[in-house]
């Protein structure tokens, strides 16, 4: 496979990529240098990608299993979620403020999730991937897929109702 066919392929998964080893890793640097040694990682496989039916599944596979690598290894001592919202100048500061503030309670509490719920969240609910990809990429079934979202969903929920209506911060 020519370099040009391989970025091809590669470049609309990446920033996919990026973003889940985003949530799962503590800095920028080390989501995007996780995201390089896994696209160097498939260019070294770049024979055998024609067999994969779905390339997106297995690199987001490859990097989530690459992240939890490093954080097993002791190189991330931190396991935290950033999400980076856009930012929309025509709201005042004080909303702005809000939702900077809403996000970092959410953060929180994606944070506190186990590991399992966390990851399908991430991949369902933010990357918006169908429960077959979340499926091949977790290796889970089914079920155990759609429960472990279904609990992640219900826990923040809980947790944001519980902030805004009573001011509790921790269940």
């Amino acid at each position: 496979m020519k370099q040009q066919a391989f970025l091809d392929k590669i470049n609309p998964v990446k920033d996919k990529m990026y973003r889940l080893a985003l949530r799962l890793l503590v800095s920028k640097e080390a989501a995007e240098d996780a995201t390089q040694e896994v696209i160097l990682k498939l260019w070294n496989r770049k024979h055998k990608i024609k067999d994969y039916t779905n390339l997106e599944a297995f690199a987001m596979m490859v990097i989530k299993n690459h992240c939890l690598d490093e954080l097993k290894a002791k190189k991330n001592n931190n396991l935290r979620i950033v999400h980076q919202n856009y930012e929309n100048k025509s709201i005042s500061p004080q909303r702005d403020l809000e939702l900077k503030d809403e996000m970092n309670w959410i953060q929180d509490i994606v944070a506190d999730l186990p590991e399992q719920q966390r990851i399908v969240f991430q991949l369902r609910d933010i990357e918006q991937l169908d429960f077959e990809e979340i499926e091949e990429i977790t290796k889970m079934k089914s079920t155990a897929v759609r429960v472990a979202l279904s609990r992640a969903r219900k826990k923040i929920r809980e947790r944001l109702t519980n902030k805004h209506d009573y001011g509790i911060t921790k269940n």
